[in-house]
């Protein structure tokens, strides 16, 4: 898309926000925005809309053009409309969410984490998912160090310490952060940018990724959100056949974007599936409610379009392409909302809520470990022992009676006479 035209911008969008389906008042809300991006351009005989544009109008309507926590809803929705016209400007499409962070990088300590990322791609060769979670998080590392004035040559306990105390990082994020800062550090030692290894000044911790508590839900509200798809329409047909995926199977963002036809054998009544995660294959019975759905979203919804892929957008701009990971996830979310799931908001709430929950709900209906193993697909039991500590029915047989005290302490009821 290379019109610079904002009438023109605004008027291609507004057909994607009807196509979506979005409400009168949000519209209402996006279109004054708009109205108040172009009386800012004619004010400032700006002629072309492009996103150096667009930015410098948040700027100085909300004093930012990068999405934070603090933004309030009225400010956020400036933000929203003008990005709304920079994405479908250089894609065809309204992005699905802002970036919450721009990253740009300057000075010779930004050149070398930029060196660094590159590393990991073109050598290593890791997975983009992979590296842009260590960009993440080395992002607001040289952020601290540029805006403390630190050199890499300072890093030491102390610093590593308060640079992780100034992000209050839960455990988890805490782990992550670490590890990347680590390998990064020991990356400059390696290539001769830094006098010493500093990685050592970053210390290892005990986290456990196991020793958290998987998010489930129990087979009924997997049931009333399945239950809350409106299979009448086309974008209902495609909704549900993703949450059967996701709610029957346990698949991934991933693996439901890249469903293709040629998974499943008819003639055997299988489905296939190479995990995007793992390359573990599986193979699963092809469920009856799964075969319907699959056929009556290709009869009855599915846009014309020669894609291997399954499911498929029904943006205007975007009709052959697949639904991304993130679209998916989005999607399972608004119907637990909309089954009115009881705290579903404050729980994780994508398609790995479901892969948990199927894991869950399986070890209540005595389902062995092994088995669990296999239709997850994991390659080692130790993956699925996770799922043992959300069983608690089970977990309550294992525990042990209290033994009787002969204490005279414990006898008079913890009271020294």
């Amino acid at each position: 898309m290379e019109t610079t035209d904002i009438v023109q911008l605004i008027s291609l969008c507004k057909v994607e926000l009807d196509a979506r389906d979005y409400g009168i008042n949000y519209k209402t809300r996006i279109s004054r925005a708009w109205n108040s991006l172009v009386e800012w351009m004619t004010d400032w005989r700006i002629p072309d809309f492009i996103e150096s544009v667009g930015n410098e109008f948040c700027n100085e309507k909300i004093g930012t053009h990068v999405s934070t926590k603090d933004l309030k809803k009225s400010q956020r929705v400036y933000l929203r409309a003008t990005r709304m016209l920079i994405s479908y400007q250089k894609d065809g499409c309204i992005e699905d969410r802002a970036p919450r962070v721009e990253h740009i990088y300057s000075e010779t300590q930004g050149k070398w984490i930029a060196q660094y990322l590159d590393y990991l791609n073109d050598t290593k060769q890791l997975r983009p998912a992979t590296i842009l979670s260590a960009e993440n998080y080395l992002y607001m590392f040289y952020v601290f160090m540029r805006d403390n004035c630190y050199d890499v040559e300072l890093v030491d306990f102390n610093l590593i310490e308060r640079f992780h105390q100034s992000q209050s990082y839960a455990s988890a994020s805490w782990h992550h952060s670490s590890s990347a800062i680590r390998q990064y550090l020991r990356y400059l030692c390696d290539q001769g940018l830094t006098s010493k290894d500093y990685s050592i000044y970053v210390a290892r911790d005990n986290y456990r990724r196991a020793s958290e508590i998987p998010t489930t839900y129990t087979e009924d509200e997997i049931g009333r959100a399945l239950a809350a798809v409106d299979r009448a329409s086309a974008i209902g047909k495609r909704d549900y056949l993703i949450l059967l995926l996701a709610a029957e199977y346990g698949w991934r963002n991933s693996d439901i974007s890249k469903f293709a036809l040629g998974q499943i054998n008819w003639d055997k009544n299988t489905i296939y599936l190479a995990q995007s995660k793992t390359d573990v294959p599986v193979e699963f019975p092809l469920l009856s409610s799964v075969g319907n759905a699959v056929i009556d979203y290709l009869k009855n919804a599915r846009p014309d379009s020669n894609a291997d892929e399954v499911i498929l957008s029904v943006k205007p701009s975007r009709k052959t392409k697949p639904l991304s990971g993130q679209a998916i996830s989005v999607i399972v979310s608004q119907y637990l909302e909309k089954a009115a799931i009881k705290d579903w908001h404050s729980k994780k709430h994508g398609t790995h809520s479901f892969r948990h929950s199927l894991a869950s709900n399986m070890l209540k209906n005595d389902v062995t470990l092994p088995v669990i193993s296999s239709v997850l697909g994991h390659s080692s039991y130790e993956s699925t022992k996770v799922y043992l500590k959300v069983d608690t029915g089970k977990l309550r047989m294992c525990a042990l009676p209290m033994p009787t005290l002969h204490s005279p302490y414990y006898r008079k009821g913890g009271i020294w006479a």
